[in-house]
């Protein structure tokens, strides 16, 4: 007699496994334990073979049962279920290996050493936010220039076009790591030119250089400054330093030593990534 889903769900646990027959090969396995497993028993090729269907209650009655006809199926037509099984559950592992945000996680980890925190930061968060959410599941090799250019044209819609050029900079170096590493063959972020696809923007607007007959003005000016303390403070040793504006702000008293007169400035945070001393 066919199994019930009262019989299934009232199954209690004894000191044994013990089986329910539904039929067609197929039983619940109930378990010491309590929990309960959908197995389908088939000979193929001679050899007695078990193929599992799920757990129960995650897998209904009724879904083992199509489980088991789409089993029964595979074997009229001269296919292992389980075997086939087994290849779709690699094909899955590749696929995910190979897939985009596997690559680019991977290209990431390769090039971490050589960034400092907050850009490694940038960089990750960039991929995470923008990238992952749209292409991250699907196989590198499948991606088409198209979808690339769709993502980098919704970044700049929320207009940060350095940001869009940055995504698209990064995703064809992703691209030639896939290729490298023999993920994909073909790169189709290089196939799309920012100039040509992103709207133009204001450009740079460098600030004017200070002449030299102007900084005498500019320290009586910094001295004369009302505002916070600090940033006077940080003007005034810029001007004797010359330091970037990003080195000064991100400075940590742990890098002075006045014992020595000296302020080392770790290579993480300078532009070239060499370390630097200030006030010998």
């Amino acid at each position: 007699m066919p199994l019930t889903d009262v019989q299934v769900r009232n199954a209690k646990a004894s000191a044994a496994p013990y089986k329910l027959t539904d039929g067609n090969g197929m039983f619940l396995l109930v378990q010491p334990n309590g929990a309960k497993y959908w197995r389908f028993s088939y000979r193929f090729l001679g050899k007695q073979k078990t193929l599992a269907l799920g757990v129960y209650p995650a897998v209904s009655l009724a879904t083992a049962r199509k489980k088991r006809d789409e089993a029964r199926e595979q074997i009229a037509a001269g296919v292992d279920p389980g075997e086939a099984k087994k290849d779709a559950k690699r094909a899955a592992e590749i696929a995910a290996a190979n897939s985009f945000e596997a690559v680019a996680r991977e290209w990431y980890d390769s090039q971490r050493p050589g960034w400092s925190n907050g850009y490694a930061e940038k960089v990750l968060n960039s991929l995470e936010v923008d990238v992952f959410p749209k292409i991250g599941p699907r196989p590198i090799a499948e991606i088409d220039s198209p979808q690339m250019l769709s993502i980098v044209r919704e970044v700049e819609a929320r207009g940060v076009r350095e940001t869009a050029k940055r995504i698209l900079q990064r995703s064809r170096a992703v691209f030639q790591y896939g290729i490298m590493t023999g993920r994909c063959s073909r790169n189709p972020a290089a196939d799309i030119d920012a100039q040509t696809v992103l709207k133009k923007g204001p450009g740079v607007q460098h600030m004017a250089r200070v002449k030299a007959t102007e900084i005498p003005q500019l320290m009586r000016d910094i001295d004369a400054y009302q505002g916070d303390l600090v940033t006077r403070l940080a003007l005034r040793l810029m001007a004797l330093t010359f330091v970037r504006t990003t080195e000064m702000i991100r400075a940590e008293w742990s890098e002075f030593d006045e014992a020595a007169a000296e302020w080392r400035v770790p290579p993480e945070r300078m532009k070239m990534r060499d370390p630097h001393i200030v006030l010998t």
